[in-house]
């Protein structure tokens, strides 16, 4: 098979999947699961395997598919792998089983719908990172709030319907404005062979007129922003992990955030390079006070899903951060943060999800003393949380510590021209990691240690399955720590370019 057709069977599994479980018996739910986990474990070899192919000295897509689609307007059906966006589709295709294995015992009504949904989010986040076509891009785009919607609906806490909502209504509203500079964009442009182009490298080679790049760059940048979440756009996240079922909340840390960050990658910047350097300051501001805000407000937390929702907007603050620092260190350094932080919050939201099936409460004072109760699922737990803070070793060290060297790499000849404000925001990072352990070592210090808290019934630790998910979570923790070279090599290129094109420094024909 080749490469093409291999990565059209990652995209479509889910669909084909879809399209089979109402052909199972009513209320076979382990039959639902099975074939359910079959989909996307199929998914993750297929996955797999490109990954190992995927030449990271070759510029340009690979395994790329290109087909008409709606040729009056010039919209094709394109995708492709690039450095840009292959550790995500692995990222993605990693955590798929995990999900769904994590799910097992977690829901017991309407399954079929709820695993229907799993796969339909697993199809249109896919889509989103493949898409090669702005259309096509922005149809996966809008496709993805339609599962999220009803798994925190359908499945959610008690605010359930506020949380979905608050939600809804804070990635509409960025998706009509990145809708309406898409029309101005395309229609606006030079057309090709007497048509329209939505593709992206056309898109690249054609950047619009100075004058309407700063509106168009914000317009593509506030949708983006409000996914990653930025401060002040990160209100909605919090209440859609607490009310989220455990599936919910893995997905839209481990994959869901990250589109925002890849928006950036992928159209933000090289679309609009003029707007994307004139607004660098501001976004590096906006990365810093993410990453420094989010930590401080994990630290007051009481719920034990708050804690790690707030974390998440102190994580993806340095993968920001990393994006514009117009580093090579720190560009790849935000990408492999992407893929860490994906492992590691969604690692962190299975646990929580894990000892809520036991003890169903989140409230952080309920707890305690869980080494001893629970000592295999307390020893998992410490591995993720010194992932978190960043632990060398683990992946969480790899990413952040490449980030924090490529902004001190921008920084400092800006010191050097006088621009002292750039060395303190490099140096008001290296203050987050500060808060990352003390607010990630407080909440396993109550958590696990101290005083034992008597529980409602005997405890039961982690199962084999439970055991399973954690041990593959965590041998990619250590595999991406000790030894990141293979996943960098994978990127260099491609962030080599997106540098250029940050720096001002590339010609049309090298953007990502």
């Amino acid at each position: 098979m080749s490469d093409a057709l291999l990565l059209n069977a990652v995209l479509w599994l889910p669909v084909l999947g879809m399209l089979a479980l109402p052909l199972l018996p009513r209320g076979n739910d382990a039959a639902v699961r099975a074939l359910t986990l079959a989909v996307v474990a199929l998914e993750l070899a297929c996955a797999a395997w490109l990954l190992v192919r995927f030449d990271g000295s070759v510029a340009g897509l690979q395994a790329e598919t290109r087909l008409p689609w709606i040729r009056a307007w010039g919209v094709e059906y394109h995708i492709g792998l690039d450095g840009l966006n292959v550790l995500l589709v692995a990222l993605t295709a990693f955590l798929g089983p995990l999900v769904v294995a994590g799910a097992f015992s977690a829901v017991q009504r309407d399954v079929k719908l709820f695993h229907a949904m799993l796969l339909l989010i697993q199809f249109t986040m896919l889509g989103t990172l493949l898409a090669q076509d702005l259309f096509l891009f922005y149809v996966f785009w809008e496709a993805m709030l339609i599962p999220m919607f009803l798994l925190i609906g359908v499945w959610g806490g008690e605010r359930r319907i506020y949380a979905t909502l608050k939600f809804v209504l804070y990635t509409a509203f960025g998706s009509i404005l990145m809708l309406a500079a898409l029309i101005y964009l395309v229609y606006t442009l030079p057309w090709h062979g007497g048509s329209v182009s939505f593709a992206f490298e056309y898109l690249y080679r054609h950047p619009p007129a100075a004058a309407a790049q700063n509106w168009l760059f914000a317009a593509f940048a506030l949708s983006f922003a409000i996914k990653v979440p930025i401060v002040p756009l990160h209100t909605w996240l919090p209440d859609a992990h607490v009310e989220a079922p455990t599936a919910g909340s893995v997905i839209l840390a481990g994959v869901l955030l990250k589109m925002g960050t890849y928006g950036f990658m992928k159209l933000g910047v090289p679309l609009f390079p003029e707007a994307a350097r004139f607004f660098t300051p501001a976004m590096m501001t906006l990365a810093v006070i993410s990453i420094l805000y989010g930590a401080c407000l994990a630290l007051v937390q009481t719920d034990i899903k708050k804690i790690i929702a707030y974390s998440s907007i102190s994580h993806l603050g340095y993968v920001m951060l990393g994006l514009a620092s117009a580093s090579l260190l720190g560009i790849q350094g935000a990408i492999l943060q992407m893929v860490s932080h994906g492992l590691v919050a969604g690692g962190l939201f299975l646990m929580i999800g894990m000892i809520y099936e036991r003890c169903h409460t989140r409230d952080l004072a309920a707890y305690g003393g869980l080494a001893k109760l629970l000592p295999v699922y307390s020893l998992f737990f410490m591995i993720l949380t010194l992932a978190a803070v960043g632990l060398p070793t683990t992946s969480g060290f790899a990413g952040e510590f490449m980030v924090l060297i490529g902004s001190f790499d921008a920084a400092w000849p800006l010191y050097e021209q006088g621009h002292a404000a750039a060395l303190v925001l490099a140096g008001s990072a290296v203050l987050g990691v500060v808060l990352g352990a003390w607010y990630m070592l407080w909440f396993a210090e109550r958590f696990l240690f101290g005083a034992a808290r008597a529980p409602h019934q005997p405890l039961v630790d982690l199962g084999r399955r439970e055991r399973l998910i954690l041990a593959a979570i965590v041998a990619a923790v250590f595999a991406i720590g000790l030894y990141p070279g293979p996943l960098l090599e994978k990127t260099e290129l491609a962030a080599r370019q997106y540098q250029k094109v940050l720096q001002g420094s590339a010609a049309a024909e090298v953007r990502p």
